[in-house]
């Protein structure tokens, strides 16, 4: 991935340049130092996606840190005149604690602060660290170099790679066993890296069209508080030529108005005198009130909002236990027994003896069916929430949809870092905390989404009684995703 030296163009002394956009031109300045630390991270990748695969996996009371399993490990030798004798705390193997620390870093680490990254500084993980871009990229500029076809920029290709990622790995566990997260992941990656090399000419065909978290990164990045902006009379004012930006994601960077699809590589920084890294306010292209697409629409409501929430629920759901019994037991009354096999290989659904963990058909469709039943009530209620108050307040509705961001991107957090807490409470850290900030945490992205869709909803000055109709939509919008996260972390 040779440097271009297109963006050093730009006049001003360096010196004379604010902080922030120095520091997207020392961006431009060291992409080799970038490259080192972008291969750095694809060989922390493949070790804690890779070596975890071909590793036993570790026993149900090992763990990490700490080999003391409290007062709860007793032994009963069976008579009633002997006492109880404590049980010798399990010392782990080497090889568990190996697995054990690549299922912490990777789901209880990487993922909530990938996100989290995401709503703070953009994409620019996608530009500086993600490893399957690195690699796609790499093998693009030693490749075929084909012309993109048609069907491959499809806009819906985000939007079912992310659905259809998810519902797999939920299927198959990929939380809890390294070779189902190496089966989704690595094909990813393998994925990519075909991608790359059929595709474009040392450009991220596959993160632009058909990564499935490309779509969520653009979606959570447009709350970012920064940004590179365009001066557009800057740009089109410079005198003389000027080679064109090399931009991974095949932007028009003379033409960038959202960090949406940016990846924040800083490669475009000073070119033109026109392009640089600013602070702006995090509400603002949700306030600029452009629509969405269709595709971004619904990957919001049915993907992240949707999916995403039944994928977290349906563990600890009690009515998911309730259905898959009662469809079990009418299966059995009618004397359909093959559902209830334990037949499948693990790739399909989880097949896992030494854990005793294993999906039948049943536990599949049943998985299936709560996830996609959440994802079809709760994404079509805020959708129709969402257009109500549009009308009613006579603006865009799909500009307003885009207010749900910040409580999608919080979810997600909250989400995903259940996992963290998971490994933590197995290690017997204290979490008391707990509660108080995962309530704090949805509160403020609900209350920061209730509030930038109440100021578009107030624009129009639509009347006070079809605004305060509006309202009450948006409102209730609001009080659907947060009943589903509080069901979640503090009811089941």
């Amino acid at each position: 991935m040779p440097a271009t030296g297109h963006a050093l163009v730009f006049t001003r002394r360096r010196g004379s340049r604010p902080r922030l956009a120095r520091l997207g031109d020392w961006m431009v300045r060291h992409r080799r130092t970038i490259q080192a630390l972008q291969w750095a991270v694809v060989l922390f990748y493949a070790a804690l996606v890779v070596v975890p695969a071909f590793l036993p996996h570790p026993h149900a009371e090992a763990r990490l840190f700490s080999s003391d399993l409290g007062a709860a490990s007793f032994v009963d030798h069976g008579s009633g005149s002997e006492p109880l004798q404590a049980k010798a705390p399990y010392a782990a193997h080497w090889h568990e604690r190996l697995v054990l620390l690549a299922q912490y870093l990777f789901w209880g680490v990487w993922w909530p602060f990938v996100i989290l990254s995401v709503m703070l500084v953009g994409r620019a993980w996608c530009g500086v660290l993600c490893p399957e871009g690195a690699l796609s990229e790499f093998a693009s500029r030693h490749g075929r170099g084909g012309a993109i076809p048609r069907w491959l920029r499809w806009s819906g290709w985000p939007v079912a790679a992310f659905i259809v990622t998810t519902l797999y790995g939920q299927l198959i566990s990929v939380y809890e066993y390294p070779q189902a997260a190496l089966l989704i992941l690595g094909g990813s990656t393998v994925a990519a890296v075909a991608v790359g090399w059929m595709y474009g000419r040392g450009k991220r065909v596959w993160c632009r069209y058909l990564c499935p978290v490309s779509g969520v990164f653009a979606l959570l990045a447009r709350i970012a508080p920064l940004h590179f902006k365009l001066d557009r009379e800057a740009w089109l004012a410079y005198p003389g030529r000027t080679p064109a930006v090399d931009c991974p994601p095949l932007l028009p960077v003379g033409q960038l108005a959202s960090m949406s699809q940016c990846h924040a590589c800083g490669r475009c920084s000073g070119h033109r005198d026109a392009v640089r890294l600013e602070g702006r306010s995090p509400e603002a292209e949700i306030l600029a009130a452009r629509p969405a697409s269709r595709s971004e629409l619904l990957l919001l409501f049915y993907g992240v909002l949707g999916v995403a929430t039944g994928a977290f629920q349906w563990t600890v759901s009690p009515w998911f236990v309730r259905g898959k019994q009662a469809a079990a037991e009418w299966l059995v009354a009618h004397g359909i027994f093959w559902p209830l096999d334990y037949g499948a290989p693990w790739w399909l659904l989880t097949q896992s003896p030494a854990t005793g963990d294993a999906f039948s058909w049943l536990d599949g469709a049943a998985v299936l069916g709560y996830i996609l039943a959440v994802a079809l009530l709760l994404g079509s209620t805020l959708l129709l929430l969402s257009w109500a108050a549009g009308r009613l307040a006579r603006m865009d509705w799909r500009a307003l949809a885009l207010a749900l961001v910040p409580m999608a991107g919080t979810g997600l957090f909250l989400g995903l870092s259940m996992m963290t807490a998971t490994h933590l409470r197995a290690e017997g850290a204290g979490l008391a905390w707990l509660p108080w900030t995962r309530a704090l945490l949805l509160a403020l992205g609900g209350l920061w989404s209730w509030s930038l869709g109440a100021r578009l909803v107030l624009r129009p000055r639509a009347g006070w009684a079809r605004t305060s109709a509006a309202l009450g939509c948006w409102s209730l919008a609001m009080a659907c995703v947060a009943g589903a996260w509080v069901l979640l972390l503090f009811v089941w």
